[in-house]
């Protein structure tokens, strides 16, 4: 899986962390009973603090969202069902609102919006497909 961290967000790194994880079960992009990367690699991969990775996985443990086995790693719950299309719309439509909210306070117009929103998709896909390809 791919996570994406945004250092200069205002949201803490660990709940980006979580907020990942958690739409990624919620859609099936996770499947139950799935790994998710062990706590050390993550945090060299993101380079974070192993104690931020672990944070995020505790809180999540606790929602229910994944299970960790001793000695076998953390895993996607198999009791965590995947939400419904309008439940991940809902989700979805309450991240855009923030993004546009902040676009009309940073005075970036409808257009520049909606472009800078394609190239950003665009650029996801791109990661996307090169980390399918390694």
């Amino acid at each position: 899986m791919l996570f994406q961290i945004d250092f200069k967000a205002g949201k803490p790194v660990y709940r980006q962390l979580m907020d990942q994880i958690r739409y990624a079960a919620a859609s099936g992009a996770l499947r139950p009973g799935e790994p998710l990367p062990s706590i050390r690699p993550l945090a060299e991969e993101l380079r974070l603090n192993r104690n931020t990775i672990a944070k995020a996985y505790t809180e999540l443990e606790s929602q229910g969202v994944i299970e960790t086995m001793a000695g076998k790693g953390c895993f996607v719950s198999a009791n965590n069902s995947p939400f419904k299309k309008e439940v991940r719309l809902r989700l979805l439509t309450d991240e855009i609102d923030a993004a546009v909210i902040q676009a009309h306070h940073l005075q970036v117009g409808r257009k520049e919006f909606l472009q800078l929103t394609e190239e950003r998709f665009d650029l996801l896909e791109e990661k996307r497909a090169q980390a399918a390809t390694s």
